[in-house]
């Protein structure tokens, strides 16, 4: 089947459930469960129906929708920075991995929002809390990945780079890193779709003006279900969103790994 073929198939599943969904609840008259119709006019109206100038952004969009996404990527991106380079020296040191590994596990184990507190008692309520929950939540698959991938490196390139006397920064760069890329990109993956739970879970949080959590929260609170579920269906779709974006830069990005895998097949 072809790339079109299985875009369309997916595509149709998704018609097709979305049908079954917007029949059942209908049919159920639940007014816990909107049907799907009713949940799409309120995303419209609550967010999607501004000028076009704007991009069809309403004043309720920039202060849901962008305050999320811009804690999500401030968070991701220094999680991601910090995993890296923790990772790479990891994977380069067998006794720094050796002695920390443990450590790192059980650091690793820890469900995030159970260290809601501690975060609380060291950065109070605001950004800088918000931040740092969302780095030490997505720091570890990066880390973690990106170390098991340095450490993969076959000795002969290392090897054969001391030969070629290329220095320490200069083997990282052009043999180890390229090397552990495709690690790297399989922990920014699940640091990814990791950044956006936690992003609306510390925005859940009291102390939170704006964003998607706070509107959730809001909307509870006025028993507006619509528009509850208005901000669930929105977050499913910002991860769709994201992940074909992020699954688009790592094609080209690791465009040489997978015409090796294919050339291997």
């Amino acid at each position: 089947m072809t790339r079109l073929g299985r875009a369309l198939s997916r595509w149709l599943l998704l018609a097709v459930l979305v049908v079954l969904w917007e029949v059942a609840t209908r049919a159920a008259g639940s007014a816990f469960f909107p049907p799907p119709s009713t949940i799409v006019t309120r995303m419209h109206a609550l967010w999607f129906s501004g000028p076009p100038g704007r991009l069809f952004l309403t004043d309720q969009a920039v202060a849901d929708i962008l305050p999320s996404l811009g804690r999500m990527a401030g968070g991701l991106a220094g999680g991601a920075t910090a995993g890296i380079l923790l990772g790479l020296a990891l994977g380069l040191s067998s006794r720094a991995y050796d002695y920390l590994d443990g450590v790192l596990q059980f650091l690793r184990a820890i469900p995030p929002p159970a260290l809601v507190t501690v975060f609380l008692v060291v950065f109070g309520f605001g950004l800088r809390m918000q931040l740092a929950f969302i780095m030490f939540s997505v720091v570890w698959p990066v880390l973690l990945n990106t170390a098991d991938g340095a450490r993969a490196v076959e000795p002969l390139y290392l090897e054969t780079g001391r030969a070629f006397r290329l220095s320490r920064r200069e083997r990282v760069m052009r043999i180890v890193l390229p090397a552990a890329l495709p690690k790297v990109f399989a922990g920014l993956r699940l640091a990814l779709s990791l950044s956006l739970i936690v992003t609306v879970f510390a925005e859940l949080l009291p102390g939170t003006t704006n964003g998607i959590g706070f509107q959730l929260t809001v909307a509870y609170s006025m028993f507006n279900l619509p528009a509850m579920w208005a901000g669930i269906v929105l977050l499913g779709v910002l991860g769709y969103l994201l992940n074909e974006l992020f699954l688009v830069a790592e094609r080209r990005v690791l465009g040489w790994h997978h015409a090796r895998e294919r050339a291997g097949a």
